[in-house]
Formats: structure tokens, C-alpha cells, sequence
């Protein structure tokens, strides 16, 4: 689908409109938000475009689509398929001065929030109400909150609360053609037709851009319990998890797989960080456990489980943080993973997810069979056990350097991993989204119906193609993936 790169006279007009704080074509501007969070894409575009009111958004799109310009938003460019990064003569629009918390309801457990809002930044104002706002990832302190929204972002208490789309009551979006959806209004019972909700959580911005949302918010946790446990092997963690949601309930929020080498790549790169426990184990969990305020001996009751855990012969050792500087310490050893492999080089990496009962020996199997494939490689694989995520992650062979490696079998390594998570009736995108890096492997794995409802939605509220080209939906004049 051909666009256009936008005229003097439409760049002139946004300018008139957005302002000096709200418009910019400098280079030096652009240039921070035109590489990918990986540093993997480089992008352009013509200008970078920063409104402050869905108003001013409405405008930017229609008048886009009058002269068919593609127009790609950004929220806190923390992407890991470069979901947000624009390409040739775009409108990259960015969300992060719309930031108001427009109100937070404690009757209601709702917070009413804009697109550009911080992840973190609304954590902090709904426990200043007394509530809480159930997602957290590790990009906490930049992801914003339209693009969770626009990836239907995942983390670490799916377990307990699900994705971002379960979250999310009500949304304002402008759409392809400038009209604004006015949708906030957020009904637990709304029965009038198609979900337009639904349909732009997890969209990518290809089918509008988010403006606002509201929001589900829970309790306050009364008392917030992080266990680090050491295990013989990961076939011990299911089990492990059962059996504590058997004696503790649904106060199980987190149940993160961490395997050996994960452990230790994090020790050797990230500073301020300690092994919790004295001896080496073949995999560890991260555990967490929130309770209401006043519920009697809840540490008691985690401490007897993973007693009984251990006599069980589930767990070999464990450390229970006691106090919230320790807590954050031991989350630290889990969200520090990725920066780790960062620090130590490049790697093919992969966000999929399986049947939770099959994610300890899909992970054991994989492993052994990518490892076999590809001479030396060393596989990483780490992830949500409650929900079945992995985030299998292959590395160059040790002494090899990393970069030809990775030129040289990314594309091999993808298509096997991608392949064997297929025939385990998984998914090649768990938390991530297709963005831009799956999008070939995507249109070769997917079947013919899902790929023509994904064509007919986007050809029906987007006929000019003109949101976010080139990510998460694949045209059917796409060269198919190598």
C-alpha cells in the first residue's frame, strides 16, 4: 500500500498547531527515538510530533490521512519487536506528554489515566489511594501506559490478574480517520456490539491510537511475602506451584522459572546483586505472595508451605526476604536477566509461550534440540510459569564472537524455535507482539483464517493503512519469511 511523505504544507500546519514544545523535525530531536529498545532497527521519519490532548491527536491523524501519511506512535520506545519504530517519511507521534492521572476512584477501583502515564508513576498515585494497579514488568519506570495497552503487555502477576487487556475497562482512542472513540465509560456489562476495547488492546497502534484508559485497580497489598527457592530441576516448579496455590489460595501473584545460568549471568554483570542462597541448585523460583491488610500469619503460612515443599523433596533450599529492601533485591536476580544478556552480548531472542503443563519439559527439550542444532550455542531460557511464557533466548557459542554468530543463524535459529513451539501448540509472540521482527515468521506460521481476520479488521477501520505500517499485520503482497 503506497503512502506519501508528508508536504511542506502539512508539516507547516502541525507545527502551527502542536507548537514549539509539541513539533519538531531537528535531527538531533528525532534521533533518540529512532532505534529500537534493542538497538536492533534503525528508523526515520519526518518529524516527531508531541500533542498534549486527544484533540490535538485527532488532528494529526485526519489531517495524515488526508494526504495518506503513515503515522507511527510511540510511548515509552521500550518495544521488543520495534513495534515503534517509524520508517521512511512517518509522523512518529508521541504520547508521553499526555501524562495526566485524571482520577482515581477507591469506590469504584478505577483509575482514569492518559497514554503517556508511566507504569511506575501510576503505582506510586494508587497507592497514595490506598489501591493498586495489578501489572508490573521490568520496564516499569519507562513503558507507558497506551503502549501496555497497544501490546496487551504481560509481566509478572498474570498468574493472578492476567494481561493488560484484562485490565482495561474502558478506552479513548482516536481512530484512523480522526474520530475520536469515546469509551472510557467503564461498564462491567456493555453489550452493544463488537469490542472495540478489545480489538485496540493489543493492536500495536495499527488500529488506532490510545489516548486514555480506565483502568482496574485492587487493594492494597497488607503484606507482600518474596520467596527465592532453589530447586534439583525445573520438572520440581510446577508441582511446587500447585501445591502452594493448594495451601496458600490466590495470594500466589508471581512464579518466575529461573535457571542456573540465568542466576549467574546476572550475578557476573548487574552490581549489587548476591546469590540469596549458599549452594548451587540446577534452577531457582522467584515466588510472590500479597495479602490483604490483617490476614493472620501469612508469613507463617508461606514458610510451612515451603517447609512441606522441601520435605516433599520439591524444594532443596530457599530464602524468604524479610523486609522490602530485600524483596526488591531478590526481584532484582529476575528482572535484571535481560539487561545481563545485554551486557553480554547479543542473542536470538524469543518470546513465546506454551501449555503451562508443558513449559518445564518444553524448556528441557527445546534447549537440548537448539543446543544440538547450532554447535556450541547456549540457550537461556527463563519465564511466567503461571502462564506458560518463556523467553527462550539463544546465545553465540562462548568465545565466538557474537555479532557474526547471530548474522548468521538468527534467521535459522528463529524459524527452529518457532517451529517447535508451533507443534507444541504454543505461540510465537506470549508478551512482546509481532511488531516488526516476527512479522515474516508470523505470516509463514499462521494459519489462512487468522491471518484473514487480521487483513479484513485492519482493511475495515484502516483502509488507507496509514496506522503504523508494516507491524503486527501481514499484507498479503509480503515476501514470505526466508
Amino acid at each position: 500500500m503506497n503512502l506519501n511523505e508528508p508536504s511542506p504544507d502539512l508539516l507547516r500546519k502541525l507545527a502551527e498547531r502542536l507548537g514549539p514544545k509539541g513539533f519538531t523535525a531537528d535531527a538531533v530531536d528525532l534521533d533518540p527515538w529512532l532505534t529500537d529498545w534493542r538497538g536492533r532497527v534503525r528508523g526515520s521519519a519526518a518529524a516527531l510530533l508531541s500533542p498534549v490532548n486527544r484533540d490535538e491527536v485527532a488532528d494529526i491523524v485526519r489531517w495524515a490521512a488526508a494526504e495518506r501519511v503513515a503515522v507511527v506512535p510511540q510511548g515509552g520506545n521500550t518495544s521488543m519487536v520495534a513495534g515503534a519504530t517509524p520508517a521512511g517519511g512517518a509522523l512518529l507521534l508521541s504520547l508521553r506528554r499526555m501524562n495526566a492521572i485524571r482520577g482515581i476512584s477507591h469506590q469504584e477501583n478505577i483509575a482514569t489515566v492518559e497514554a503517556g502515564v508511566i507504569l511506575s508513576d501510576l503505582h506510586r498515585a494508587a497507592e497514595a489511594a490506598g489501591r493498586r494497579f495489578p501489572l508490573s514488568l521490568a520496564a516499569k519506570d519507562s513503558a507507558t501506559i497506551g503502549g501496555l495497552i497497544s501490546t496487551n503487555a504481560g509481566g509478572t502477576q498474570v498468574l493472578r490478574f492476567g494481561p493488560m487487556r484484562a485490565l482495561v475497562l474502558g478506552l479513548e482512542a482516536v481512530l484512523p480517520d480522526g474520530q475520536i472513540f469515546e469509551g472510557l465509560s467503564a461498564l462491567r456489562k456493555d453489550n452493544r456490539g463488537y469490542d472495540l476495547r478489545q480489538l485496540l488492546a493489543g493492536a500495536e497502534g495499527t488500529l488506532g491510537i490510545v489516548t486514555a484508559a480506565s483502568l482496574r485497580l485492587e487493594a492494597a497489598v497488607g503484606e507482600r511475602i518474596v520467596a527465592w527457592v532453589g530447586m534439583a530441576d525445573a520438572d520440581k516448579a510446577l508441582p511446587l506451584l500447585r501445591m502452594l496455590e493448594d495451601r496458600i489460595g490466590d495470594a500466589i501473584e508471581g512464579f518466575e522459572l529461573v535457571p542456573s545460568v540465568a542466576l549467574e549471568l546476572v550475578l557476573r554483570h548487574i552490581e549489587r546483586t548476591r546469590d540469596p542462597l549458599a549452594g548451587k541448585h540446577g534452577c531457582y523460583a522467584l515466588i510472590e505472595a500479597a495479602f490483604p491488610s490483617g490476614t493472620p500469619a501469612a508469613r507463617e503460612a508461606i514458610e510451612a508451605a515451603l517447609m512441606e515443599a522441601m520435605e516433599r523433596g520439591l524444594v532443596e533450599d530457599a530464602s524468604i526476604a524479610s523486609n522490602e529492601a530485600q524483596a526488591v533485591a531478590l526481584w532484582a536476580l529476575r528482572e535484571n536477566i535481560s539487561e545481563a544478556e545485554r551486557l553480554d552480548g547479543i542473542s536470538v531472542k524469543h518470546d513465546i509461550s506454551v501449555p503451562v503443563s508443558d513449559m518445564p519439559r518444553f524448556m528441557e527439550s527445546a534447549t537440548r534440540q537448539v543446543e544440538a542444532a547450532f554447535a556450541g550455542a547456549r540457550v537461556i531460557a527463563f519465564g511466567h510459569l503461571g502462564d506458560g511464557n518463556i523467553h527462550f533466548n539463544v546465545r553465540s557459542p562462548a568465545g565466538q564472537a557474537a555479532q557474526p554468530w547471530f548474522d548468521a543463524n538468527n534467521a535459522a535459529v528463529n524459524r527452529m524455535v518457532h517451529d517447535l513451539v508451533t507443534a507444541a501448540g504454543g505461540s510465537i509472540s506470549a508478551e512482546h507482539g509481532i511488531g516488526q521482527l516476527k512479522l515474516a515468521e508470523f505470516a509463514r506460521i499462521a494459519g489462512p483464517a487468522r491471518l484473514d481476520a487480521l487483513r479484513a479488521i485492519k482493511q475495515a477501520l484502516d483502509p488507507l493503512g496509514i496506522m503504523n505500517p508494516g507491524k503486527l499485520v501481514p499484507l498479503a503482497s509480503d515476501p514470505p519469511a526466508p
